[in-house]
């Protein structure tokens, strides 16, 4: 079933870090678009990585899962990641985060809330509430498909699973009538629902997931990832207007120091799901 023509894209960041003592070393960074027009809000951010010695470009993958692949196959080095793909690579052992956005409202996380028609029953927090029923989600989301399989036998119980290529996607593919549930980020059905008068929030996740993390390889020097984290943190004090342009496309007051400590909910939660070591970020 063809779910929606929105523009859904996955857009690398590279990144070329100039140094003193070499001709420099080349990173390439991910960003998720969900929805048209959705990676403008990071062009701003090109302008000021620039004043601070870093050239940066755009180029594309297919998908957020080939993304996530092309990251473990060290075909890039970092991206602005999903916690559902972070905690993945920390569980794998590929990369660590090092900074998330924190939102001018003051909110840096987000958790998975269960959306249904007007009128549906509650959700029962396991997986028999699924059974027999079409479910969307975003794959390999914590707020999605990491959450829906983290109720052991969910897959097997519910009558079809769909995936979106974006929260936004399987929010309108439920109020078309095409789902019976659909399992989205609570900061985009918060942004969304006075659209939607026909569905109700019948449920949410119990643990915050960060939101917006850059992760990088662990095969960085540690040099460069306290370069690269010095250039984020001091952009929340930084009042030149690269930097204000910046906290002002993307809605930040900074960013905020992010380590594996704040996946504390969702690595378990992916755990849960089915996700060790070995997994090839798929099911």
């Amino acid at each position: 079933m063809k779910i929606s023509n929105k523009i859904f894209s996955i857009v690398i960041i590279t990144l070329v870090i100039t140094s003193t003592n070499s001709f420099g070393t080349q990173f390439k960074f991910g960003i998720m678009q969900d929805k048209k027009g959705a990676a403008a809000k990071y062009r701003p951010l090109l302008t000021y990585l620039k004043k601070k010695g870093i050239n940066a470009s755009f180029i594309s993958a297919k998908s957020y899962p080939h993304a996530a692949k092309m990251f473990a196959n060290k075909k890039i080095d970092g991206m602005f990641s999903g916690s559902g793909i972070a905690a993945c690579m920390i569980v794998k052992e590929l990369a660590i985060p090092i900074v998330r956005p924190l939102n001018k409202n003051e909110w840096s996380t987000y958790w998975a809330v269960v959306l249904a028609p007007k009128g549906a029953s509650k959700f029962t927090q396991n997986a028999d509430y699924f059974k027999n029923k079409k479910v969307i989600f975003c794959s390999l989301a914590s707020s999605g498909e990491f959450f829906f399989r983290s109720f052991k036998g969910s897959a097997k119980i519910c009558k079809k699973m769909m995936k979106a290529p974006s929260h936004f996607v399987a929010i309108d593919t439920l109020s078309r009538g095409h789902a019976d549930v659909a399992i989205v980020k609570n900061r985009v059905w918060d942004n969304e629902k006075v659209k939607y008068p026909n569905i109700i929030r019948v449920g949410e996740d119990h643990g915050e997931n960060p939101n917006g993390t850059l992760i990088v390889s662990t095969k960085i020097e540690q040099s460069t990832i306290e370069q690269m984290s010095n250039i984020f943190l001091g952009i929340g004090d930084d009042n030149s207007p690269e930097a204000t342009k910046v906290k002002d496309k993307m809605n930040i007051k900074s960013y905020i120091k992010t380590t594996i400590e704040d996946f504390k909910f969702t690595i378990p939660l992916i755990k849960k799901a089915g996700v060790d070591k070995s997994f090839n970020f798929s099911f």
